[in-house]
């Protein structure tokens, strides 16, 4: 399976659902970064929108992977599919994150327009409501794309797939692991803790043992959202 995590905007967590929700729930799925400039500056393990053909290429080597577009390749990179006939078939799904912010829900209909106009079938384009607070409901948080859905039917909408705040994003940006990679983790923290050498050292595994809690939580939620995302 290859999916294309997109949008319009930045600030949506397109890097978080490529990295935490979906890569994880994929066989092996590699995932492929599409920006000119990464968070440090940097252009390195980067594939920029305009070397699509050589995207292409790497794709067609690969049972599954997950393209993540930086906000900065996205127009460019709906061009280059646009000139590059049907090359959107090469993908099973386009999965849109959006926010509850009003500049970035327009922009998530501007995107799902933008791929529905290359032809890309409202079965494969798909939305994802993300860092929703655990008393909000996407209904009530995106009106206008619910209305839009049933006005244009162009994209599918799940109600159910939605991801709700939590800290344990915050304390995974930048890291070098994943989710899956700490629930996979058999560190006995709580041991750790009643052997540290100093006080430092003990809030150093109380730290992670917080965090693999979180993600303990978060996990379940994560594999109901991919389920009904992907249905």
């Amino acid at each position: 399976m290859k999916i294309a995590v997109i949008n319009f905007s930045g600030n949506v967590g397109k890097s978080t659902v490529a990295r935490h929700l979906l890569a994880p729930r994929m066989k092996g799925a590699e995932i492929i970064p599409v920006e000119s400039i990464n968070s440090d500056g940097s252009e390195d393990e980067a594939i920029r929108g305009k070397q699509f053909g050589e995207l292409q290429e790497a794709l067609a080597l690969m049972d599954d992977a997950v393209i993540d577009i930086g906000a900065s390749n996205v127009e460019d990179f709906i061009n280059k599919m646009t000139q590059y006939k049907r090359s959107h078939e090469d993908f099973d799904f386009f999965v849109i994150p959006t926010v509850a912010k009003s500049k970035q829900q327009r922009d998530t209909i501007s995107t799902i327009d933008a791929l529905s106009e290359i032809g890309v079938p409202a079965k494969k384009i798909r939305v994802v409501f993300n860092m929703l607070e655990t008393d909000e409901t996407p209904e009530r948080v995106f009106p206008g794309l619910f209305e839009y859905a049933a006005s244009a039917k162009n994209f599918t909408l799940r109600p159910d797939a939605v991801i709700h705040m939590n800290d344990i994003y915050g304390k995974l940006k930048g890291a070098g692991h994943s989710i899956k990679d700490i629930l996979e983790d058999q560190t006995d923290f709580k041991e750790k803790i009643k052997t540290a050498a100093d006080s430092a050292e003990k809030l150093q595994y109380a730290q992670l043992l917080s965090i693999k809690r979180l993600a303990e939580g978060v996990s379940d939620e994560l594999d109901a959202v991919f389920k009904t995302l992907l249905k």
